[in-house]
């Protein structure tokens, strides 16, 4: 098909990328351990890491996981918020040739045992704060070595004792867990300093992540991304940001906001391995919802980019402190994860000068598809134009493309495409097109310069902050407390989070209340899964053949007397 977006690509933007250029992640994280040694790579709370740590430290890591006996190819699982030992880990599993399994450190024991099982992950590094739901269901894994980090580490002896005191003892924020055989991450650097390390031999066909994402029956699916996958988004991020970074003044290390956490794909590929491979530096932010704390550390350094998504935008707008921030260096904002409103961006744009380039993707995607121009002066409406090498097409349920202007369901084609379902091909068969084009779910429309809004979604996932809320995993947990007779879930609009989870009940108990269901939910599900709205009603619209129907939910959604959280 013709790309007819390419006539409207900035200047210096190739319509296509090298992927060969890099082998794969370990020889993109080594070029740049070669190219920037000294410079730093990561700061958190006031301590910086350097390339050239990074490199000694993850050799280390590496060192450790291969001395233990696990095969190439073996899943490790990282669970913990954007501490200095995450990239670390993420970097040293990949050099042992080993696949990373990200996991959130917000996840319940059941959720995280759902995920380990399906990985069959047989280690994992987790931060200490969130042990205690490892203890709960490790035995019933494959789990054989347990890291254990806390957030002090790698923050210097000093600063890292009393960090670690205060988490600890102050804020009270580890609770008491017992693992057998778990060892401390800053032993496992200490000893795998003096191994030695024969580095196996990493191919673009390897698999770099297991990266879930829920799915509409509820069952968590594992996207396999290969080092071709990461490798290629990079390369076409690297590509699309060019002429931003061209700009005068120019900068001559960029850095990066990485409020973003690294489990999430966004926060992985575009501030973590972004960053990375143009030598910048990552500013680190372990905990985005604690404001006061995340404007303090802004106000501190001249920030060059800043990826988020429009909850955080919106919440930094509306701090009282946000003034004071100096965004003069800013070079690009970038909102992904969930829809960017216009009133956010047009308060940032007025706040700071610069307009929020909004982009899309999905995890199955590594995640960018397209974005809009790093040369827009404002922000347009739409997802922006495809990435190098990646063709987008809107098709109609049949799989037969569009006329320009007709609404369809967006898919996509390019290097950055996933392999496919972690162990379930059949779900990997639904989302691929005979012609090897992924269906992404969501529906779209493209204009004649080949820009896409997104008008619909053919899913029923709900976006919280960012976050992928699937309404059949709400409902199969609600629908086990004994007081709920049958359940549907749909998501609403929310000021806050751009959509919120509500939730319908018919009672088999009358005496059940919002609150008691509630935090039932809480105890089987995340923090963002749980229902804000809980609404009960005597009966739930159904089809001929008794399916619950979401959709006739949508067009009556608040009722007067639904409470919210």
């Amino acid at each position: 098909m013709e790309r007819i977006w390419l006539k409207h690509y900035p200047p210096g933007v190739p319509a296509d990328i090298d992927v060969s250029q890099c082998r794969s992640l370990v020889a993109l994280l080594e070029d740049c351990f070669s190219k920037s040694g000294a410079n730093d790579a990561f700061i958190c709370m006031d301590r910086r890491l350097t390339y050239a740590e990074l490199d000694a430290y993850s050799r280390a890591f590496a060192a450790w996981l291969m001395a233990r006996g696990l095969a190439r190819g073996t899943r490790v699982g990282i669970m913990m918020p954007n501490v200095m030992a995450y990239p670390v880990a993420i970097a040293g599993i990949l050099r042992a040739g080993m696949a990373v399994v990200n996991i959130n450190p917000l996840y319940t024991p059941r959720e995280l045992e759902l995920q380990l099982v399906d990985s069959g992950a047989e280690a994992i590094v987790v931060l200490e704060n969130f042990a205690v739901t490892l203890q709960h269901v490790v035995r019933d894994t494959a789990i054989k070595h347990v890291i254990v980090a806390s957030v002090g580490d790698l923050l210097g002896m000093v600063k890292g004792a009393m960090t670690n005191f205060v988490v600890r003892h102050v804020k009270k924020l580890v609770p008491n867990y017992g693992i057998a055989g778990a060892v401390a991450f800053k032993d496992v650097l200490e000893t795998g300093r003096s191994l030695a390390f024969d580095p196996p031999s990493v191919g673009p066909e390897d698999l770099a992540f297991l990266q879930y994402t829920g799915g509409t029956t509820g069952t968590a699916k594992g996207a396999m991304l290969l080092h071709r996958n990461l490798v290629a988004n990079t390369l076409q991020m690297e590509a699309w940001q060019r002429p931003a970074l061209a700009k005068e003044p120019k900068v001559e290390r960029m850095l990066a906001v990485a409020a973003l956490p690294f489990y999430h794909i966004f926060g992985l590929t575009v501030c973590f391995l972004g960053t990375i491979r143009i030598g910048g530096v990552c500013l680190l932010i372990p905990n985005a919802r604690d404001l006061r704390s995340f404007v303090r550390e802004l106000r501190k350094y001249r920030v060059n980019s800043f990826p988020a998504v429009n909850t955080l935008y919106n919440l930094l707008l509306h701090h009282p402190d946000f003034a004071k921030i100096d965004w003069s260096g800013l070079k690009y904002s970038v909102g992904g994860g969930m829809a960017v409103q216009k009133s956010v961006a047009d308060r940032w744009y007025k706040a700071t000068g610069s307009p929020i380039l909004e982009g899309y993707g999905l995890s199955e995607t590594s995640p960018v598809l397209t974005c809009n121009s790093a040369c827009a002066t404002q922000w347009t409406g739409t997802i922006g134009l495809p990435l190098p090498s990646t063709i987008i097409s809107i098709r109609d349920d049949n799989g037969k493309e569009l006329p320009l202007g007709e609404p369809g369901e967006i898919c996509a084609q390019g290097p950055q495409v996933m392999a496919g379902y972690w162990r379930q091909p059949e779900e990997t068969a639904k989302v691929m097109t005979s012609d090897g084009f992924f269906r992404t779910g969501d529906i779209g429309v493209m204009n004649a310069n080949g820009e896409v809004t997104i008008v619909d979604r053919k899913k029923d996932m709900i976006l919280v902050s960012g976050f992928n809320v699937y309404p059949s995993e709400v409902e199969a947990v609600a629908a086990t407390h004994p007081g709920v007779l049958e359940c549907a879930v749909i998501g609403v609009p929310d000021e806050r989070s751009g959509e919120a989870v509500k939730l319908f009940a018919v009672r088999k108990d009358p005496k059940l209340t919002e609150g008691e269901l509630r935090r039932f939910c809480a105890t089987e599900l995340a923090p963002y899964k749980v229902p804000k709205f809980i609404e009960f009603r005597s009966d739930l619209p159904k089809s001929n053949v008794g399916k619950i129907l979401r959709r006739a939910l949508y067009q009556d959604p608040a009722k007067p007397g639904s409470e919210a959280a």
